[in-house]
């Protein structure tokens, strides 16, 4: 027996006739009501203008419009094309369900528990019908757009070259298409899946099947039964290209030992994935046969087929291989494909042509040994960029509101024409220095506009009394790097945005402070010459910019006139980012004074993480260390997995009007021709970069980082060693890192390896033995030719060469942790030591660099002394060098090394003859000037003579009351020159006064002892 469904189609009587437009049953919306709504709609169009249109206007102005439009366009697409086909599919799934519905369906305890449920769905059901939809194809949308670089990827693929040495493929089938394939299959199965779900539950709420009944019932119609087998027939071809593709990605997948594809993947895996492609594409012949002739019996077979072989030939097959074929023979099964691992991943960090060479390094340090090595010997860098940022500040910051990063640029300068390795930094705006009654608006945003110039140090001297030796600084600027536009409108510290320009004649941003007014110089960007942001002077750009920023006086000021343009986005990494935003940015960003402009150089990577059998890197995880750690201007990498990488894009960000030039520097990464076919006006060639710009390119840290953290293992190119990882290296934790187990950073130096015919300037590290176990002595070095030379247009032919010195296994060189303790434990450096540290004083060990010089390895530290509180800055007072078991500890470099290599290392440092000059007591002839400590020649200090008779002081003949009375009065002369020397922040005089406190105490002391012995 049946009944008649409510929710089936009636026969329709004839409609009531429709009211009149404004009768009853039929309310016209108010006028108010319309006016809330256009305003509303009127405020929401604004809000996102104000995001969107000024994007437009900043783009528009740097000239980079069609990164923002085809990046938004192909966004745009993406959404609308996942929105429509999301939506459509499940729209199209619900409305079949629906329009093919049962006209009567049986009458039964199933089907009376769902009537309830039809007639809750009913009045919603147009509703349902098109919101539900939407909201999944809403979804979708998003995240289809976010995958426009894939997509723009595999439209614009290029040639890398190369082939996998399985498939015989050309590599950019895996990094170009094979993403984007996968995309869209991954897609259409979501949307397959969904639009499968809504059929079968629009299919059983209105009877298209039960589920339960009694026999000889049919329990599905002919339409659901249709509908629903299509659907599982799209879905398991979809599932036959997900296995196909799966064949390849293996390739690229990472190992328990090795990324690629092993021995049991090749042999086991990629068949087994065959044959389920086989048994998907039979089992959606088989719901197409359903479709037709109405048996579900074919298709079950087919599904638990395709279970038994997945769990057959895809689980139980496989590991059969592994473990009866595979590890009783792993290494020589693995043998052929740890080698191609070897080679793609030598190939995908462009370390196929790294230069290793066996270095016995000697770890005896004879007389004259570095007369070879003069060069490098004469540009040490004795001033360590992380330290000496304190000094930089006290020295040269003139006023608060000025400042210098925490970490410090290592840079090369040509001075009275010889090349010269310098410390640098630029003189940037910092609000947050200024007095807290002068933070206004009006200050904030057009009068304190931009930083003033750029200040450099001799990176391997100072003065005398420690303080780094600056050859260009002040206010206004001056020293050897001739004119430049010293004005620094955009920095890493620059405030979120400033208005400049002004009328003729109305000058109001401060320029700098002037001493000899007393008062300051004044200037106005000129806004009529020169474009640096967008112009702000309509009214409609004021609107904009008020709402972005969340501040009304923008719209109010009368600082804001028809001259005025608007500076944001001012960090030079937030400005290449934008135009560039396929490109991984390098954590550190330098300034260089170039063709008359401070200009941010940036680096720009290209990244993929599809490169067939090479090693997959996590880019954080290599490149954090003790800088990244402490400084708030140099980042790691983000946190994403690669195992391709090159330094392709050169970028550079002019300080003064903000323009932004990215140079292809690798045009023949094929990632990088990919996307010059995306962006096609975006990028200068390397021929258009200037000589002068060119000789301040240097070789990328993080680019180093990760090569350094591959080669640690990769060095070793025998399969059968690599398997066994008994010689992997690491990068030495930083001993000057306090409490830190954190990676020892790469260091800029001018140096020459043992196999080049000259210094150049190089970035280098060294490698300890891996495991928590091994021992702290130094296993390689590695150093990269950092220098890209001075022609215009054309690296120099050694840039980027690395070089890799292995030490003999047996090696008994101390790492750079063992040298720290070495150094600690010394005996005389640590009573030094403690004498610098005495009263308010603090010593700081800078960073410690390993030079391969005199046939060994060389290290040397410099030690700072700073005021423990109050202000302060670091002073370079002492040097420590070491070469194999013996160290130098003087007040020079030239000084220590002659203590460790015989009293002649055969050379001059670059501080040769800098000797730190005592303080002056007033009075020439006495003997507190005077008294202090010498050098012995061997790394050890001795008091210097004794004052002699005539010459204010006892000789040691004198009577031992005499000397008594002479020593506290020494005592008490060094006390009080201590005291002033603090008093005046002048620790390197302070710690020479300290030290003739303590050797008048001793004599004192020894005076009083023999008194008291002989009864005097």
């Amino acid at each position: 027996m049946t009944f008649a469904n409510p929710s089936a189609r009636q026969p329709r009587g004839p409609r009531p006739p429709r009211p009149p437009r404004g009768v009853a049953g039929r309310r016209r919306p108010s006028p108010l009501a319309i006016t809330i709504v256009v305003l509303a709609l009127v405020v929401v169009a604004v809000l996102l203008l104000a995001q969107f249109w000024t994007e437009v206007l900043w783009f528009d102005q740097l000239g980079y419009s069609q990164v923002l439009w085809t990046q938004w366009l192909t966004r745009g697409a993406l959404f609308l094309a996942g929105l429509l086909i999301m939506g459509g599919a499940v729209f199209a799934s619900l409305a079949i369900g629906y329009r093919t519905r049962p006209v009567y369906a049986p009458s039964n305890q199933e089907q009376a528990s769902l009537d309830a449920y039809r007639e809750a769905v009913e009045p919603l059901r147009r509703v349902v019908l098109i919101a539900g939809p939407a909201v999944l194809g809403l979804f979708a949308g998003i995240a289809a757009s976010q995958q426009w670089s894939s997509v723009q990827l595999w439209l614009n693929s290029t040639e890398v070259g190369r082939r996998d040495p399985q498939w015989d493929l050309d590599l950019s089938f895996y990094m170009f298409q094979l993403p984007g394939m996968r995309f869209v299959v991954s897609f259409l199965m979501a949307v397959t899946v969904l639009s499968g779900i809504a059929a079968v539950a629009t299919h059983y709420l209105y009877g298209g099947f039960r589920i339960g009944g009694s026999a000889g019932t049919p329990r599905m119609t002919r339409a659901a039964r249709v509908h629903l087998s299509v659907i599982a027939a799209v879905l398991m071809v979809l599932i036959a290209a997900n296995y196909f593709l799966d064949r390849y990605s293996i390739l690229t997948q990472e190992g328990d030992r090795f990324a690629g594809a092993s021995y049991t993947d090749v042999n086991a895996v990629i068949p087994s994935k065959s044959i389920l492609a086989g048994v998907a594409l039979l089992v959606a012949v088989m719901f197409v046969v359903t479709a037709v002739r109405g048996t579900w019996r074919l298709p079950a077979i087919g599904v638990g087929l395709m279970i038994v072989s997945a769990v057959v030939i895809g689980g139980i097959y496989p590991a059969v291989v592994q473990r009866f074929q595979v590890n009783p023979n792993q290494q020589d099964a693995e043998s052929e494909f740890i080698q191609r691992n070897i080679d793609a991943t030598l190939a995908a960090y462009d370390l196929e042509d790294v230069e290793t060479t066996d270095y016995n390094a000697s770890v005896t340090a004879e007389p004259g040994a570095l007369r070879e090595d003069a060069e490098t010997t004469a540009s040490i860098r004795l001033l360590d960029p992380q330290v000496v940022s304190d000094s930089f500040r006290q020295l040269e910051q003139i006023r608060g509101f000025y400042s210098f990063p925490d970490t410090l640029s290592v840079d090369r300068y040509e001075i009275e024409e010889e090349s010269r390795d310098t410390v640098i930094a630029v003189r940037e705006l910092d609000l947050d220095g200024l007095d807290a009654q002068r933070r206004n608006w009006t200050n904030d945003a057009t009068v304190y506009t931009h930083g003033f110039g750029v200040v450099a140090a001799y990176g391997n001297t100072t003065t005398s009394s420690g303080a780094p030796e600056f050859w260009e600084g002040g206010i206004p600027t001056s020293g050897e790097m001739g004119e430049y536009e010293p004005r620094i409108y955009f920095g890493q510290s620059s405030p979120s945005y400033s208005i400049v320009g002004a009328p003729e004649g109305s000058e109001w941003e401060l320029d700098y402070p002037d001493d000899e007014s007393g008062g300051a110089v004044n200037t106005s960007f000129p806004t009529d010459e020169v474009s640096a942001g967008p112009e702000i002077g309509t009214f409609w750009s004021k609107l904009l910019y008020s709402i972005k920023f969340g501040s009304e006086q923008i719209l109010f000021s009368d600082r804001v006139t028809a001259e005025s343009q608007i500076l944001y986005d001012r960090d030079p990494v937030d400005r290449v980012q934008k135009v560039a935003p396929y490109l991984t940015l390098d954590g550190r960003v330098y300034p260089a004074v170039v063709d008359g402009r401070v200009k941010w150089i940036v680096d720009g990577y290209t990244t993929s993480n599809q490169y067939p059998y090479a090693a997959a890197q996590s880019l954080e995880d290599a490149t954090v260390d003790s800088l990244t750690e402490t400084s708030t201007t140099i980042a790691a990498l983000q946190p994403e997995k690669v195992n391709y990488i090159r330094n392709s894009v050169k970028a550079t960000v002019d300080a003064y009007d903000g323009s932004v030039t990215l140079y292809a520097w690798d045009d023949q990464d094929p990632v990088l021709q990919a996307w010059s076919q995306v962006f096609d006006t975006s990028l200068a060639p390397v021929s258009e970069i200037s000589s002068e710009l060119m000789s301040h390119i240097r070789y990328p840290e993080d680019l180093f980082k990760v090569q350094r953290t591959l080669l640690g293992t990769y060095h070793v190119t025998d399969p059968g060693q690599f398997f066994s990882g008994n010689d992997a290296w690491r990068t030495p934790n930083d001993p000057t890192a306090s409490g830190q187990d954190v990676a020892q950073p790469p260091y800029y130096l001018t140096l020459e390896m043992p196999t080049q015919d000259a210094a150049s300037f190089s970035l280098m590290s060294t490698y300890v033995p891996a495991g928590g176990n091994a021992r702290d002595v130094l296993t390689g070095y590695i150093a990269v030719d950092a220098e890209a030379g001075a022609a215009e247009g054309e690296p120099a032919e050694g840039y980027g060469k690395i070089r890799l010195l292995e030490l003999p296994r047996d090696s008994t060189v101390p790492g750079p942790n063992q040298m720290n303790n070495n150094f600690s434990s010394n005996p005389d450096v640590s009573n030094e030591l403690n004498i610098l540290a005495r009263g308010d004083s603090q010593v700081i060990r800078g960073n410690l660099l390993t030079l391969p010089v005199g046939g060994g390895l060389l290290y040397v530290q410099p030690v700072y002394v700073q005021a423990a509180s109050g202000t302060q800055f670091p002073l370079l007072q002492r040097v420590l060098v070491s070469f194999g078991d013996e160290i130098g500890f003087a007040s020079t470099l030239d000084e220590a090394l002659d203590q460790v290599f015989g009293g002649d290392d055969g050379t001059s440092a670059g501080d040769a003859g800098n000797e730190i000059t005592p303080p002056t007591t007033g009075d020439d002839t006495g003997d507190g000037g005077d008294a202090g400590t010498g050098d012995t020649g061997d790394g050890t200090t001795t008091p210097s003579p004794e004052p002699t008779e005539g010459a204010g002081g006892a000789g040691a003949g004198a009577p031992a009351a005499t000397r008594l009375t002479d020593a506290i009065s020494r005592a008490s002369q060094a006390y009080q020159d201590g005291q002033a020397a603090l008093a005046d922040g002048d620790f390197a005089a302070y710690g020479e006064a300290q030290a003739r406190l303590q050797e008048a105490l001793d004599d004192a002391a020894a005076a009083d002892a023999e008194l008291g012995g002989s009864g005097g």
